[in-house]
């Protein structure tokens, strides 16, 4: 079961012509994303680093309630590079109710109520379903996700693409997130970072303690972080993601960090 898995670039009018080793930005075009096809053993979670020389449109998406039958999305980031000036919009500065919301995506001015954090490697933002939020440009950061795409888009920077209105705002809350949702992880040492609803994470420094152990039961997506390791005979190295059978598959030497991900039952 031990394996890295197969990546593919995504195109996006946002994305980088050139893009930080490992990754190869092909001749002619922006590369916004590169994303690892899940596997059938954790097929709910979609893992993916996010490239940006523009911002990304603002945009909300649904929970698994309103997503029509379907899986809703979760999200959440950890920026692995920003440039100077580079910053995060999530959630609002001040409550914003929904026709309010709706004149400011049609003017504009959305992005200046909501609450924007400079960006700055290590740091990390848990992103609830129907929080607003954008991410500026000269960032890269990973994303592990709930597999679903479903995206809606408020404004988007008078780029040509299509916006969804009544659909965002009917999903969207109009508030600040949560301050305890984000954090800069320290330089060592092993971090939880999500327990739940729909999956678990963290950063972990070296081999998996016996708690991590004891968490992550059964097959876990690894992301090297710094440094090779190993998943059972597999060398992993930063820009890749594996699976694992178990954590009790995963070696590697203190000060090589990397994150583990699962779905919650």
């Amino acid at each position: 079961m031990n394996r890295l898995l197969a990546s593919r670039p995504v195109e996006r009018p946002w994305g980088c012509e050139q893009l930080p080793a490992p990754f190869v930005a092909p001749a002619g075009t922006r590369i916004g994303e590169i994303w690892f096809e899940p596997p059938a053993e954790i097929e709910q979670l979609l893992v993916k680093y996010i490239f940006t020389s523009q911002a990304l449109s603002v945009q909300v998406h649904p929970s698994d309630a309103q997503a029509l039958g379907g899986r809703g999305k979760e999200e959440c980031w950890l920026v692995t590079s920003a440039e100077p000036g580079a910053r995060l919009g999530i959630g609002f500065i001040e409550p914003l109710g929904a026709e309010a919301m709706r004149a400011a995506a049609l003017d504009g001015t959305i992005e200046d109520l909501l609450e924007w954090h400079p960006a700055a490697p290590g740091d990390f933002f848990y992103i609830p379903a129907g929080t607003v939020h954008a991410i500026g440009a000269g960032i890269g950061l990973i994303e592990v996700q709930q597999n679903c795409d479903i995206t809606y888009r408020l404004y988007d920077y008078g780029r040509p693409r299509e916006l969804h209105l009544d659909a965002g705002i009917a999903v969207a809350q109009g508030l600040p997130q949560d301050p305890a949702l984000r954090r800069h992880l320290p330089a060592t040492g092993s971090v939880p970072l999500v327990e739940g609803p729909h999956f678990r994470l963290e950063r972990i420094d070296g081999a998996p303690d016996a708690a991590a152990l004891a968490r992550y039961d059964g097959p876990v997506l690894v992301l090297p972080l710094g440094g090779e390791m190993t998943v059972g005979a597999q060398v992993a190295r930063p820009g890749d993601c594996a699976l694992a059978a178990s954590l009790a598959e995963v070696a590697a030497a203190t000060g090589i960090h990397w994150l583990a991900a699962q779905p919650c039952a």
